[in-house]
């Protein structure tokens, strides 16, 4: 088996999966899908519903085993979930039985640290996301916003070096979601994370990525990688912006006229 490149957190090398519908007929999730993500990188899949990026995440993550292909993250053969891969769901999956501190607690607990190391990470991991103050709170006494801001530190706190993202931020509302856009870029910039994040906003993935990954579906495949060589902090006035933002409309559109055809 070949291994990743010193320079790849991950390898997605011609990666297929077959699923059943419940009428039993069988389908292609994703076809031959091939991506490389480098380490320190941020890198954005977008398209429309049933194109595999949920599919090809959770194959990243260890949740799913491909039919075909392999999925390597540091050159080493995915079989299962790791502390090497943390996961941020669309919903925020918090326990609402612990407070913000024992959610951030609950992974640094499973590998057997003593009680003052794991109470350390997880005030330093409070403090590095701004709810060091929420810290005794339970869930329903949190915000949206700050909810999916303890299942990110959460998924921080077993010190992963790929971090893969679900549509954290569909369900927050806009001005919120600009925020934590800008947190999350800060975090990712200060811990020299890779992630991988899967949205179906276009301005969130040119703000937020290096490259944006335009996948297609029946079957999922990657129609395009745009790569976006604009600086952080990004303008979403900078003609450049726009440029990038028509380019994947574009993609968008002939997608649609596939599916459609």
């Amino acid at each position: 088996m070949t291994a990743c490149a010193p320079h790849n957190a991950a390898r997605i090398a011609n990666v297929s999966q077959l699923y059943a519908s419940a009428s039993g007929d069988i389908h292609w999730a994703l076809r031959d899908v091939s991506l490389d993500i480098g380490a320190g990188e941020f890198v954005c899949a977008i398209g429309p519903s049933g194109c595999g990026k949920t599919t090809l995440l959770n194959m990243i993550a260890g949740f799913l085993k491909p039919t075909q292909g392999t999925v390597q993250v540091n050159g080493l053969a995915i079989t299962g979930p790791g502390p090497d891969r943390g996961v941020v769901f669309q919903e925020y999956a918090l326990f609402p039985w612990l407070t913000a501190r024992r959610n951030v607690e609950f992974g640094l607990r499973q590998q057997g640290l003593d009680r003052a190391q794991v109470r350390d990470r997880a005030q330093q991991l409070l403090d590095l996301i701004g709810l060091a103050h929420a810290a005794d709170r339970y869930p329903f006494e949190l915000s949206g916003g700050m909810r999916q801001r303890v299942a990110v530190a959460r998924a921080l706190a077993t010190e992963p070096q790929l971090l893969l993202m679900d549509e954290p931020f569909a369900a927050i509302d806009a001005l919120t979601r600009a925020t934590l856009q800008d947190e999350l870029l800060r975090i990712w910039q200060k811990l020299s994370l890779s992630v991988f994040f899967i949205t179906h906003n276009i301005e969130e993935a040119i703000y937020l990525a290096q490259k944006v990954v335009v996948m297609s579906p029946h079957p999922g495949r990657i129609e395009e990688i745009v790569e976006i060589d604009l600086p952080y902090p990004r303008q979403r006035a900078d003609p450049a912006f726009g440029a990038a933002y028509a380019r994947i409309s574009e993609l968008f559109t002939r997608v649609g006229q596939e599916e459609n055809a």
